[in-house]
């Protein structure tokens, strides 16, 4: 009797074992870094949310952080399955993960992502040594378009942020960075070329307070990553649902105006290596 009672925990167990694995591949945990508002990183993910329930069969759901390191974190520990990240974000879960994460898919235009430098309308600067001494924001610390890549920059310009601005502040996100200068909190920022186009087109009213100065050389930014150990047949399955994506196709218009994409393409881990070595130049990594 005691070994037929064992056998049948052991099957008990094996049972709710498979129980639980077959809920767990029935959602899709989706997030991404708050490099904007949390209500417009929700109004964007939605449509494309639905479209990759759609395409995967499975329940989506979008789980927003309030930091960049809760994004690397949710990946390490296989709490997240895919992730929007920028490519220092990215780097930074390659090291956590020992290589573990996988990019899948980033936008045409993150091949050629640049950065604006911007000062208020009537600021008499003109070059960006104009700005040593001036109350400076950046974006979130972690941020590849927002302090990253404009850190390099500067830095290769001759211009030492930590030591040739009067302060340094982290505004948090893109948005918040316009809003920083827009009402004279900081003498300069930098942002995301693609929010500063965005909030342009929509006729923000603090964007029309400020001015570009200068923009950066091209580098490459975002993606999207999935957790180290993700189904192989569900990683292709998600990487095809991104290349499908067409703008001129009905249906599909929506999610790529909001993703502000032309075109998703297949990338690699290498295409971010030169954002690791200038991680590494600018201190931010060893």
């Amino acid at each position: 009797m005691t070994k037929t009672f064992t056998r049948a925990i052991a099957a008990a167990a094996l049972a709710l074992g498979s129980l639980a694995a077959v809920a767990q591949t029935t959602v899709l945990r989706v997030s991404a870094i708050p490099d904007e508002a949390p209500t417009e990183l929700q109004r964007k993910f939605k449509p494309l949310g639905d479209y990759l329930k759609q395409e995967t069969g499975l329940d989506v759901q979008f789980t927003p952080v309030t930091d960049y390191a809760a994004v690397v974190e949710g990946l390490a520990s296989n709490k997240i399955d895919l992730a929007w990240l920028g490519g220092f974000t990215y780097v930074q879960a390659r090291i956590r993960t020992n290589g573990g994460v996988v990019p899948i898919v980033q936008r045409a235009e993150d091949e050629k992502f640049t950065s604006k430098f911007i000062v208020p309308v009537a600021s008499p600067a003109k070059t960006l040594a104009d700005l040593k001494g001036a109350n400076f924001a950046f974006g979130a610390p972690s941020s590849t378009s927002g302090h990253l890549m404009p850190r390099f920059f500067l830095q290769q310009a001759g211009i030492k942020p930590d030591a040739d601005f009067k302060t340094v502040a982290f505004s948090g996100a893109h948005d918040a960075t316009v809003a920083f200068v827009a009402s004279g909190r900081a003498d300069g920022g930098v942002l995301n070329a693609s929010v500063w186009d965005k909030l342009v087109e929509a006729g923000n009213p603090n964007a029309a307070k400020v001015r570009v100065l200068a923009t950066t050389p091209p580098y490459f930014d975002y993606n999207w990553t999935v957790r180290p150990g993700l189904d192989a047949a569900l990683r292709k399955k998600l990487t095809d649902a991104f290349l499908k994506l067409d703008p001129s196709k009905p249906g599909m218009k929506e999610i790529m105006d909001l993703q502000r994409a032309s075109k998703f393409v297949p990338t690699t881990s290498a295409n971010y290596d030169g954002i690791e070595s200038a991680a590494k130049s600018a201190g931010l990594i060893k």
